[in-house]
């Protein structure tokens, strides 16, 4: 037997099959309209070319998008879980003129390499509530999905079939980026007959090691260790870092049983429905047998606090749909340690009153930003070590604090002081960004109107989670009179900051009346005047933060107090 048939039948394998033209496609390419894919589209366009989406050979039309979203089918029956669609603003729409028998090329945001050419079938408005509801269970944006489709997919989708002129260009990890087609001829040259695939999105440990063995051996079969280098959840340890780990763990298994090749999946966090989804993306690669555990791609809890998707529903809708799916499902129990044996066994076959230990992923994370010690039971030493090196003890990671308040505040002479006594405990760069420097080294073109003020913002941001990535402690003291643009500043630094994203929100709150009476500037004269258009306190409004880390007060605290309450909260978080 061989490798299993692909979904639908037949690999849609568009690289090969246009390889003969692509010459050709790509002189036309340079003379057609085209489209920067978002980060996304890339993913899924990648996985149309190399066939990863059979039987899919394009971005899906108005019927097939339906159809999906409603039935989990493709209008000619086959099933095929989530709408894999190309979104486009309505600007788009007209500089383009796009229209059905349009052809567009579409391009790497990376490097703008034309990467194919879609002929434009029609042009759509979906229902994005209802794509929520019937896709992600639920219209909540806590699910990251939902946030994606309300705050990034624009309004219309098009849909028509791609041709491919080359794959994404990929610079890390080249070695273990296997089409569909090389993994199939990777398998037939070992004579791998049964292969099971393991999914994953988080760094693999000892129990996951135990997992993937003991499933290989009980099906006398070989383990395809794929996970997920696209998009996954925001906040999720970065694919360099978990390949590495991948790297180390693939050492342990038994001599022969494992491969490892990366997977560019933009996950959509589907919980059921995207089972099915990479259950069909494993048997267009090949694989004969497919592991889904508790929770399967779920995306944590929603607005209620309660789990998007239940424990076993994926493993449900798999069993639903497994005579057409073709690949089977190993269902796994959680995998948990018998200090008494040295062993891992599945949670359901331990027996009653035999001790059992298990950190959860949170705790992970707690320990490893903490660096407290990971027990070699749970883990290995060389995935401990690997894991950080990317988080590096509270004292050594970066931070962003950002002072808030009117102008003359005293936020700036606090600024300039934490500036000092930081430098002064070394340890660590300190960056220091005040207002009215910012304003001119990197926002000299904006004005003060709510938008410019929110750009301002984000320019702070974008520079402190560089920063505070590198480990610096980042100083910014701007006005920030908008609750929305300092929320959107914390998520920036909480997301691009890595190891460094520890944000910290002071509102230095001296009243009005005395930032006015000791301006020595005539600032706030000016403003009252008219003078000065837009000026927070006076023409604009100031919306108090409502969950600051730290408030202070100059009239009430002199500025070495207020230093020392700053330092006291940093030291509270272990960063100091």
């Amino acid at each position: 037997m061989m490798a299993n048939p692909p979904h639908g039948g037949i690999l849609k394998n568009l690289l090969a099959r246009d390889e003969h033209i692509s010459a050709q496609l790509r002189e036309e390419s340079h003379s057609l309209p085209d489209i920067l894919l978002t980060e996304r589209q890339l993913c899924d366009l990648e996985l149309i070319m190399n066939g990863g989406f059979s039987p899919l050979e394009g971005f899906m039309n108005e019927k097939d998008y339906k159809s999906v979203v409603d039935s989990l089918r493709l209008v000619d029956g086959i099933l095929f879980p989530i709408p894999v669609t190309l979104d486009l603003s309505h600007e788009d729409i007209v500089r383009l003129s796009i229209k059905p028998g349009a052809r567009i090329t579409l391009r790497d945001p990376r490097d703008d390499e034309s990467l194919a050419i879609i002929t434009i079938e029609d042009v759509y408005t979906p229902d994005r509530v209802k794509e929520a509801i019937q896709v992600f269970g639920a219209d909540d944006p806590a699910h990251p999905s939902v946030a994606y489709l309300r705050n990034k997919v624009k309004d219309f989708y098009v849909g028509g079939k791609v041709q491919a002129i080359q794959a994404p260009t990929h610079f890390d990890y080249v070695a273990l980026r296997y089409t569909p087609a090389e993994l199939r001829s990777h398998f037939k040259k070992l004579a791998w007959r049964k292969v099971v695939a393991f999914q994953t999105r988080n760094p693999m440990h000892r129990a996951h090691r135990e997992l993937t063995v003991r499933a290989a051996r009980q099906r006398q079969a070989n383990v395809l260790i794929h996970p997920v280098v696209g998009l996954t959840k925001p906040g999720d340890v970065d694919h360099y870092t978990r390949v590495r780990v991948y790297e180390a763990i693939m050492a342990k298994y038994p001599h022969g049983m494992g491969h490892l090749a990366l997977l560019p999946l933009a996950m959509r966090m589907a919980g059921p429905r995207e089972a099915v989804w990479h259950a069909i993306i494993r048997k267009n690669f090949g694989a004969t047998h497919f592991i889904v555990g508790r929770d399967h791609a779920g995306p944590g809890k929603n607005s209620d606090g309660k789990d998007f998707y239940g424990p076993y529903d994926a493993q449900d809708l798999l069993t639903k749909y497994h005579d057409e799916l073709q690949i089977e499902m190993v269902p796994f129990q959680q995998m948990t340690y018998l200090p008494s044996t040295n062993e891992y066994q599945p949670i359901d076959e331990v027996p009653k009153g035999v001790q059992t230990l298990d950190i959860s992923g949170t705790e992970l994370r707690k320990r490893l930003k903490t660096g407290t010690p990971i027990p070699d039971w749970f883990s290995y030493d060389e995935v401990v070590k690997t894991l950080r090196e990317s988080y590096p003890p509270r004292d050594k990671q970066g931070f962003v604090l950002v002072l808030t308040g009117f102008f003359n505040s005293g936020k700036d002479t606090i600024a300039k002081a934490l500036q000092v006594t930081l430098n002064q405990q070394g340890g660590r760069s300190v960056s220091l960004l005040l207002g009215e420097a910012v304003r001119q080294e990197l926002s000299a073109e904006l004005g003060y109107s709510k938008a410019e003020r929110h750009q301002n913002l984000q320019r702070i941001a974008f520079v402190a989670a560089e920063l505070a990535r590198a480990g610096a402690a980042v100083i910014a003291s701007p006005l920030a009179p908008h609750e929305s643009s300092r929320a959107a500043a914390r998520e920036t630094v909480l997301q691009s900051g890595g190891a460094g994203g520890n944000f910290f929100l002071i509102h230095v709150a001296t009243p009005l009346e005395y930032c006015e009476k000791t301006d020595r500037r005539g600032v706030y004269v000016k403003a009252r005047s008219g003078e000065i258009k837009n000026f927070t306190g006076v023409s604009d409004p100031y919306e108090t933060p409502e969950r600051p880390d730290l408030v202070v007060d100059v009239t009430k605290q002199s500025v070495p107090e207020i230093v020392h309450s700053v330092i006291l909260l940093l030291e509270a978080s272990s960063l100091l």
